[in-house]
Formats: C-alpha cells, sequence, structure tokens
C-alpha cells in the first residue's frame, strides 16, 4: 500500500518508516521542516503530495515533565490541531485506514493500575502533562466522531513510555530513560534526578511498539483505544539503580525532592491488544535498556570516554 508517516524522522517514526518499506510497502516520510502540521495548508499540501492509501500519525510535540510544564500551551494547541488536520484530510482524501498514537498521559492522575482502557474518561490527567494528554484524548474523541459520521476507518493507540535507541537525548526535552542514560554516561561523581523515585512507570521498546502499530493497521477495526505495553511495572528509583549497572556508573544518585514526582503509578493492561490484534511485547526491559546505552555509546564516544 502507499503509506504515509506523519512524524516519520522522528524517534518511532522512522523505525516504523523502515518496517513498512521492509515489509513491501510504498512509504511517504512526513517531517515537520517540509510539512508543519500545525497549519492546515501544509497539511493538505501532504496528502496532496503522498496521496496515501494508509496513515500513520506519529507526530506530535512531547517531552518529558519540564518540558511539559514549560511548554502546557503550545503542547495543547500543536496536538490538538495536528490530529484534527490529520483526521479531516483523511476523510477528504478517502483514505482506507487511519493508525493514531496517543498517550498513556491521557489517563487520569489516579488510575487504578494496570490501566484498563475502561479508565480513560474517570478523572483528570496529572497535572504537568494534562494539556498535552487532553489535548490528545480530543484527538480519539474526534477519530470515534469521524468513523460514526463519515465511515473513516480508525486505529487509536496507547503506548507505554516508549525508549530504545534513536531516542531524543536532549536533557531538555528527553523523557526519563534518555535523560538517565545520558547523565550517568556522562558524568561519574554525582547525578540529580528529579523527585523521590518513588512514582512508577511502564516501559515499551521501540519495535515492540512499531509491531503493535503494524498489527493494529493490518487487523484492528474496532472505535476504542488499545493501549500497548508490557504490563510490567517499574519505580523510577529501581530504573536508575538499573541503568547504573549497566553503564557502570559508580558516582552519587541524587533525589531533588523539591521537584514533581509526576504521575504517581503508570502501568497498562494490554491484554485487548492480544486479544484484539494479536500484540505482545517480547523486549524485556534490561536487554532494551543494554541495546540503547550500547547506541548512545556509539553516537557520543566523546561522552562515553570521558
Amino acid at each position: 500500500m502507499k503509506a504515509l508517516v506523519t512524524g516519520g524522522g522522528g524517534f518511532v517514526g522512522s523505525r516504523l518508516v523502515e518496517r513498512l518499506q521492509a515489509d513491501g510497502h510504498e512509504v511517504f516520510t512526513a517531517r515537520r521542516r517540509d510539512y508543519d502540521l500545525t497549519e492546515l495548508d501544509a497539511t493538505t499540501r501532504l496528502f496532496d503530495d503522498a496521496r496515501p492509501e494508509l496513515v500513520f500519525h506519529l507526530a506530535a510535540e512531547v517531552g518529558g515533565i519540564g518540558a511539559n510544564r514549560a511548554n502546557p500551551g503550545r503542547y495543547w494547541y500543536a496536538n490538538l490541531i495536528m490530529g484534527a488536520h490529520v483526521l479531516e484530510q483523511s476523510r477528504l482524501h478517502e483514505i482506507e485506514k487511519l493508525v493514531i498514537a496517543g498517550t498513556v498521559c491521557s489517563y487520569p492522575k489516579f488510575t487504578p493500575v494496570p490501566f484498563q482502557e475502561s479508565e480513560l474518561w474517570n478523572g483528570f490527567p496529572e497535572e504537568t502533562n494534562a494539556p498535552y494528554g487532553v489535548a490528545k484524548k480530543a484527538v480519539l474523541v474526534g477519530a470515534q466522531a469521524y468513523r460514526e459520521q463519515y465511515g473513516l476507518r480508525t486505529a487509536y493507540l496507547l503506548p507505554a513510555n516508549l525508549y530504545g535507541p534513536g531516542d531524543n537525548f536532549d536533557l531538555e526535552t528527553s523523557h526519563v530513560i534518555p535523560a538517565l542514560i545520558r547523565k550517568m554516561v556522562d558524568s561519574r561523581r554525582e547525578v540529580v534526578l528529579w523527585g523521590d523515585g518513588s512514582p512508577s512507570r511502564e516501559f515499551l521498546y521501540v519495535d515492540d511498539c512499531v509491531e503493535g502499530l503494524v498489527l493494529a493497521a493490518e487487523r484492528y477495526e474496532g472505535a476504542d483505544a488499545v493501549n500497548l505495553g508490557t504490563g510490567v511495572e517499574t519505580t523510577i528509583r529501581d530504573l536508575a539503580e538499573t541503568i547504573a549497572d549497566i553503564t557502570g556508573f559508580e558516582g552519587e544518585i541524587v533525589w531533588d525532592t523539591s521537584m514533581p514526582n509526576g504521575q504517581p503509578r503508570r502501568s497498562l493492561d494490554a491484554s485487548r491488544a492480544e486479544e484484539l490484534f494479536g500484540f505482545r511485547a517480547r523486549t524485556a526491559l534490561r536487554d532494551g535498556l543494554v541495546r540503547t546505552v550500547e547506541w548512545y555509546r556509539a553516537q557520543a564516544p566523546v561522552h562515553a570516554a570521558s
């Protein structure tokens, strides 16, 4: 098929493009420098240029807690409007299917663990990433509305926290795993981490996420959001200790409790993904972390040697 991947030059998108090409699809990669999806004219031009049959909407403006606190308005606006533009152009261009990557940040702050899809609307998201999470959840409502009114086939997925080779290691905007890896590879004395280490997260390796996206495109025809995850809950403190062990970091880990923890607990029930389209994550966290550390060191030999 002719597939369009928004955010195709990004972390997940680039891996998805490689997978789709390997599967024999003709892939059009949309990058922000060429098509700013917050602009309607640029989104229209993208769909005119790509003429896709299948669309994966992965483009997003996103970051860790610090980036979310610094850009609440931008993250709300950009993610909402990009989703709306992609939905409308998918309708107008009569594509066969649209697969949308949502976010686990859309879940309420105090969702019972493991998160089940039925809990998605039972409360307000954690404050530091609520604008981003609410915007992405509004795109789910749009997808369901377009399905009902226009017959647009959509699949909406909620991946756990993603990580792996090619991730964003910029300390100003990165998520927890790349930030920890960079700090522990680059420093030998001390690293300062936000919060107290007690919050938990679930981490999904990038290639497992790609597998879920492809399976949903091929097999899932439902209107409801579906979790993509491992079902394994890990505290930030345990994660930091694991990365310290993998990187050989022997310095001191200092917890800055004046900074926010973020959502207290986060882990997904991914049973519906296996039931509905055969998805099961295959990469154990430590194995994925080892590969990610190796990739970072290969990309940053000066840091690794310091």
